[in-house]
């Protein structure tokens, strides 16, 4: 591999370098959340809640106030239609995300290991974690009531800035030690596994619901 080299440039002193990536897109050309497969996810993710009868037991422990089959069910892609129709549709833009992140697949193939609903209730909150022994890792947004709670991502190097002064509040967004999207219904956001990322305590009465998932590369 041919190292590269960062040559200094006479018109500039200072370089910005190593880059996150997060990818943010409506799944539809034009957002339309009237589409067969969004109602019919909506439909099977209020199902699964109410028949995953471990998945509501598990949850009242280590998910106070909502509901998620990752303990549970999490392998929706390969048992209901709509889901696996998704995931062809989410594979799109995961290879869209891999050019944008420049990486070298070779013969490698995309393989989606793990799918899993979301249900925040009200006070509901989904902790600052990664997603180990992944590559991407995302988020599908089918309902998302007004005011619901953002993502929340982590700058990666904050663990090793040790004795460094706070950020200014007027820092550019790429300085901020986090940083929050707002997703819609419809959309997928999508990032490297690696990325530690949380969702603040829900404060609508109304569920916010998601489907998320995991993919690796397989050579």
């Amino acid at each position: 591999m041919a190292k590269l080299i960062l040559k200094p440039v006479a018109t500039q002193s200072i370089h910005r370098l190593f880059p996150t990536i997060i990818y943010q897109k409506n799944i539809w050309s034009k957002v339309s959340l009237c589409t067969a497969l969004h109602r019919g996810l909506l439909k099977e993710c209020k199902v699964l809640q109410e028949e995953d009868a471990f998945g509501r037991e598990w949850s009242k422990l280590n998910y106070r106030h909502g509901y998620t089959s990752y303990n549970s069910v999490n392998d929706l892609h390969q048992r209901f239609a709509h889901f696996s129709e998704l995931e062809r549709k989410i594979t799109t833009h995961v290879m869209r995300f891999a050019t944008a992140v420049h990486w070298d697949l070779q013969r490698g193939k995309r393989a989606l290991t793990d799918c899993w609903v979301n249900v925040m209730g009200e006070n509901s909150t989904h902790s600052l974690h990664l997603h180990p022994n992944s590559v991407v890792s995302g988020t599908y947004y089918v309902q998302i009531p007004k005011g619901s709670s953002p993502l929340k991502f982590e700058d990666p190097r904050l663990s090793k800035m040790m004795a460094s002064p706070s950020r200014k509040r007027t820092a550019p967004l790429a300085l901020q030690p986090f940083v929050t999207l707002k997703p819609e219904p419809g959309q997928v956001v999508l990032f490297e596994s690696w990325l530690r990322h949380e969702v603040p305590m829900s404060p609508t009465k109304t569920p916010r619901i998601s489907i998320s998932f995991n993919y690796d590369w397989v050579k």
